[in-house]
């Protein structure tokens, strides 16, 4: 069975997507359709914008949906299941046919603007943390006095950790003592996948409710439940959820192979999600679309 994975925030670089708007005219036609809805041209950035001015969460999330699902258009995947990190849930979603391109592009830009915000109210932001065990990982954020939560379990010994800027500080400085070979404060613009998300989540949920969501072609392996769902409105609840929700990749990928997985293709920028799934299981078939 062919799984297919696509990559959320941190897949961009300058240059994402120019071949494909050069060689394909669906690939054109849909990157022109995107500027339209946006209100700019989001391809300017992606071509040729500043690194700095792709890190903007309202540019970044966009172009990375858009380089993924455009991809999948002109490759015509039939995937038999799909899972994507964060973001790159909303482009599984319309690679199996649950959201249309527009449809998925506004929630995306929506989702994206509401985090940019929720991200101006308090000092937050994300460390990765290397080489220590989840549980003990867990109980030192639990231990931490101020919001500091396990965010994206991305393959065994791989952790990144979110919260309050000194919560998330302290708690490397803990990680470290206990053990950790790196505990990092990453580049990103606050605390995704904690409650510090709280005001994100209550905007996007009125977002999604009012879009129309089909039944989908394929299962989609969310970040929340880590299991395949079919069911609409299970998937219309998990994706609000998981604003404030960790993201279990690792735990995603090990039910997809327990589910019949053979093969897994990354669909978007990068190979980040190939990496990942080559350590959680050496032996399954990775391909970089």
């Amino acid at each position: 069975m062919k799984a297919y994975v696509f990559p959320g925030q941190g897949a961009q670089f300058t240059g994402m997507g120019k071949e494909l708007y050069e060689n394909s005219a669906l690939a054109k036609e849909l990157f022109e359709k995107a500027n339209e809805i946006l209100g700019f041209s989001i391809t300017d950035i992606m071509f040729e914008g500043t690194a700095e001015a792709l890190k903007e969460t309202k540019v970044t999330q966009p172009a990375v949906f858009l380089h993924s699902v455009i991809l999948a258009k002109t490759l015509n995947i039939k995937p038999d299941m799909v899972a994507g990190h964060s973001l790159g849930e909303f482009s599984a979603l319309v690679a199996n046919g649950t959201l249309s391109f527009e449809d998925g592009l506004k929630l995306v830009s929506q989702r994206a603007i509401a985090m940019q915000k929720a991200c101006e109210i308090t000092p937050s932001t994300m460390a990765a943390v290397l080489n220590l065990e989840d549980k003990i990982v867990e109980d030192i954020c639990a231990s931490i006095d101020g919001v500091v939560v396990a965010a994206n379990y991305n393959c065994p010994g791989q952790l990144v950790i979110s919260g309050e800027y000194k919560a998330v500080e302290l708690a490397c400085e803990k990680m470290k003592e206990a053990g950790a070979k790196r505990a990092l404060i990453l580049p990103v613009g606050g605390a995704f996948h904690s409650p510090m998300m709280e005001p994100a989540r209550e905007e996007l949920a009125a977002a999604i409710e009012a879009t129309t969501f089909s039944t989908p072609s394929c299962p989609v392996y969310q970040n929340v439940t880590a299991t395949a769902v079919s069911d609409a409105n299970e998937i219309k609840k998990n994706l609000i959820i998981q604003l404030t929700a960790p993201v279990r990749w690792t735990q995603s990928v090990q039910q997809m192979i327990k589910d019949g997985a053979t093969s897994f293709t990354e669909v978007g920028p990068g190979k980040v999600l190939v990496g990942l799934v080559n350590k959680i299981d050496k032996e399954v078939e990775t391909i970089s679309a």
